[in-house]
């Protein structure tokens, strides 16, 4: 009865260490089953009754041919087990139990060190990959898309496409306000335009005129030859801080690639003849080129006089390219309000704020 006892605790107190994950009772031992005639004889010699032995023929004796007349059996009434085997069944099955228990702590116990493991490894493996990711270098940009204003502005420019770093980084940037220029005998621009054919085109950003070849600007002893030239509303550049209502510039490119660009500053007045052939042969649509059949002299853009301002610059527009040669004509060009104003309604706004002269020497003509 101790033993049982005992058993019992025991059996508590592994039940209560895995009720938080114990699985179904394991089904009980089978019912033991004493020997009843076993017992019943032991009984009896217990309290001195003989216990008549099994009858054996003797030896030599005939055989009798007649078949023995067995009496019947007798119904003997199954025998309930006593208090001691009844405690030997329940010890037996409360052992069955605590070990089938202790096996499921075990396994569990198991399963919980292999399930800490590689939540471990997957920590172990997702740190090294994010410490790999931190060491990568960025994605390199290379958008295309790029405005006068908002979030693709101007002062976006440069992480909009990793080949336009300079219009942020750059020193020698362009449109710069022209002051405390120094008074020289520059050198006299040379022009050799000619009436040429021409196409153009509405880019989204401007009004660009394409010419044909064979127009050139001789400076420094360098030939320049006239690419294209576009509109930008307000003037890009000032001068002695004073700005423009318009301004055109005029690409050059000579044979290595170098860029010389002329400014000519556009103020109210009379109708200005190159300008209005131009508007004449606008495209319907945002992105069209319109190719007309007659000829444009770029001549006709000039002004009178031919006195200037020069310093190193860029490109106004991605990629702001810098080492472009500039020179900004002292003298204005004039145009028509309505000229103006119909350029105002395609592009009210489309110039690049003033960028920092960075102690830039600038040469003025006298």
């Amino acid at each position: 009865m101790r033993n049982l006892i005992a058993l019992s605790a025991c059996y508590l107190v592994i039940s209560t260490a895995s009720a938080i994950d114990a699985p179904a009772e394991p089904k009980g031992l089978p019912a033991i089953r004493p020997n009843l005639k076993a017992a019943a004889d032991a009984e009896k010699a217990k309290s001195g009754v003989a216990v008549p032995a099994e009858k054996t023929p003797a030896a030599g004796a005939p055989k009798s041919t007649t078949p023995a007349i067995k009496p019947a059996a007798k119904a003997v009434p199954e025998r309930k087990p006593s208090q001691r085997e009844q405690e030997a069944m329940a010890e037996a099955e409360l052992s069955a139990k605590i070990a089938a228990r202790l096996a499921e702590m075990k396994a569990n116990q198991a399963a919980r060190y292999a399930a800490a493991a590689k939540a471990k490894k997957d920590a172990a493996a997702r740190a090294a990959a994010a410490a790999l990711a931190a060491k990568a270098p960025p994605p390199r940009a290379n958008g295309t898309v790029w405005t006068y204003e908002g979030e693709l502005g101007p002062s976006n420019w440069g992480r909009i496409n990793a080949d336009w770093a300079k219009c942020g980084s750059g020193s020698r940037q362009s449109p710069i306000d022209i002051r405390d220029g120094m008074k020289v005998e520059l050198e006299q621009i040379g022009f050799d335009y000619h009436p040429s054919a021409f196409n153009v085109t509405d880019n989204g950003h401007t009004v660009q005129v394409q010419v044909s070849g064979g127009n050139y600007l001789n400076i420094g002893n360098r030939m320049y030859e006239l690419q294209n030239f576009h509109f930008h509303r307000p003037s890009e550049e000032r001068i002695n801080g004073r700005g423009f209502e318009m301004v055109v510039h005029l690409v050059h490119k000579d044979g290595e690639g170098r860029i010389a660009m002329l400014a000519l500053m556009l103020e109210r007045g009379k109708p200005q003849p190159a300008i209005q052939t131009v508007w004449n042969n606008l495209p319907l649509e945002k992105g069209e080129t319109s190719a007309p059949s007659i000829v444009l002299d770029p001549n006709d853009l000039l002004p009178q006089k031919r006195e200037y301002y020069t310093y190193m610059g860029s490109l106004t527009t991605p990629p702001c390219t810098e080492g472009v040669l500039w020179m900004v004509m002292k003298e204005p060009v004039q145009a028509s309000p309505a000229q103006m104003a119909l350029f105002s309604r395609l592009y009210p706004f489309n110039a690049r704020p003033i960028q920092a002269a960075s102690g830039r020497m600038i040469k003025e003509s006298n």
